[in-house]
């Protein structure tokens, strides 16, 4: 399961892991130190803003050529580019300071950190063994010309799946970005399946874009979507050249998260120049 709805809202599995792990922090420090008066909750929330930070500065640093100089997209957490092992890293020296110089919080604290890895540790590792054993869908979608293609019959080198929809202001901010990608990367396929659209109104959005995209499939009853447990756009999917779940994303990508997500499935090390190409008059 990539994700899943509550109201109108999509919440991805792997976020809501995270805040499942909070809460339980959180809720352990407070039983604990309710007694003590010394609720660790401030404390924690500093912490997850350190780790959230350092996190977000150590993926820019490390794919700054991706983002070209462009402070807005540095700055826009949506493209999900993350470096977990920094922001571990950072919420625990953060935990050690705590713990040095608030002897009274030191038990509710280390409880609710503790309990908050295990459960959150537990989590990612059910979800990764979920997906590690997901295979590409056996499923049969039509082309622009109105041919059925199964999507079995792609498998055979790495590939890059985009859910998307014109409909979706992520999605079409995205495509250059996955435009230009596909041009850099020849030997990773890019797969663009649209859901639910017709093939008229597909084709007048890339010729207003000035997109120009290969492999590009129409699924009208959206099933892909539906098969991979993620009904929100956009949402990419990263496979093998055996057609094996390697990674997947949901939301916008820009040219750094692409790159990041890339190098799950690239046989060799991805080309970097994955910056938007230049739009068409």
């Amino acid at each position: 399961m990539l994700s899943f709805n509550i109201g109108p809202l999509a919440i991805p599995t792997q976020l809501a892991i995270l805040y499942l792990g909070l809460l339980c922090a959180w809720l352990t420090g407070w039983w604990l130190g309710r007694k003590r008066k010394a609720d660790p909750e401030p404390i924690l929330f500093r912490l997850l803003l350190l780790g959230f930070v350092v996190a977000r500065l150590a993926f820019v640093i490390r794919y700054h050529d991706q983002y070209n100089g462009n402070w807005a997209g540095m700055l826009d957490i949506r493209d999900g580019g993350f470096n977990p092992l920094a922001g571990v890293l950072a919420a625990l020296a953060g935990a050690g300071w705590y713990l040095w110089r608030k002897p009274v919080l030191r038990i509710p604290l280390a409880a609710g950190l503790a309990t908050g890895a295990v459960i959150s540790g537990l989590g990612f590792a059910i979800l990764h063994a979920m997906l590690s054993s997901q295979q590409l869908p056996d499923l049969s979608v039509r082309n622009l010309q109105g041919e059925p293609v199964s999507l079995h019959d792609l498998r055979g080198r790495p590939m890059v799946i985009n859910l998307w929809a014109t409909w979706c202001p992520p999605c079409r901010r995205e495509m250059p970005v996955l435009q230009a990608a596909q041009q850099a990367n020849p030997d990773i396929l890019f797969v663009f399946v649209n859901q639910g659209e017709g093939q008229q109104q597909v084709e007048r959005f890339l010729q207003q874009q000035g997109l120009q995209l290969d492999n590009l499939l129409l699924d009208s009853g959206a099933r892909l979507g539906q098969s991979v447990s993620s009904l929100s756009l956009p949402t990419t999917l990263f496979y093998d050249a055996d057609g094996i779940l390697r990674n997947n994303h949901l939301g916008e990508l820009s040219a750094a998260s692409l790159h990041h997500a890339m190098r799950t499935i690239a046989p060799a090390p991805v080309t970097t120049d994955t910056r938007p190409a230049p739009s068409h008059p």
